[in-house]
């Protein structure tokens, strides 16, 4: 009886997720706009560390098409430059996807953003708003403080092994 009560409540539970699934997925089709927390519960299980200037810092990825891609083109080994007075940008040796992009709320200091125009990887350290083209791929774990460090210099971005 017990083996066949596991294999009852077993089925259960995949139904179950699999109407979640599909209520989550009709939910998100509904507006391409997204906040910060709904990318947060989506964030995949990907740190990247950044270092530049004898500092490092680890970024969260988010779980969406262009953070992916990104993450497929590690390491590199780019330059970091200030940008404006809020955020320090790095070119990228190729373009990366727009697949599924689209606006987003919550803008803070310590997002990591790509400027699908450009190209260019946006390491925000101060205030923002959203602009067409911006897509946010990450989270500065630790915050934004060790971008304002005025300056251009050598930036590394690798994979974080788990931990």
């Amino acid at each position: 009886m017990g083996q066949m009560t596991d294999a009852f409540d077993g089925l259960t539970r995949c139904r179950l997720a699999a109407a979640l699934a599909a209520v989550v997925s009709m939910a998100s089709s509904g507006s391409a706009e997204t906040t910060f927390a709904d990318e947060v519960r989506g964030r995949a299980s990907m740190l990247i560390r950044c270092h530049f200037e004898e500092k490092a810092f680890a970024v969260g990825l988010l779980d969406n098409r262009s953070a992916r891609d990104l993450a497929t083109m590690l390491p590199l080994d780019l330059v970091i430059d200030d940008f404006s007075t809020n955020e320090k940008i790095a070119y990228l040796p190729r373009k990366l996807t727009e697949e599924g992009s689209g606006p987003f709320s919550n803008e803070a200091a310590g997002d990591l953003c790509y400027y699908a125009p450009w190209g260019n990887l946006a390491f925000f350290h101060g205030g923002y708003k959203y602009s067409s083209g911006l897509i946010r791929v990450g989270r500065l774990d630790d915050g934004p403080q060790l971008l304002l460090t005025r300056g251009k210099f050598a930036l590394r971005i690798e994979h974080l092994p788990p931990a």
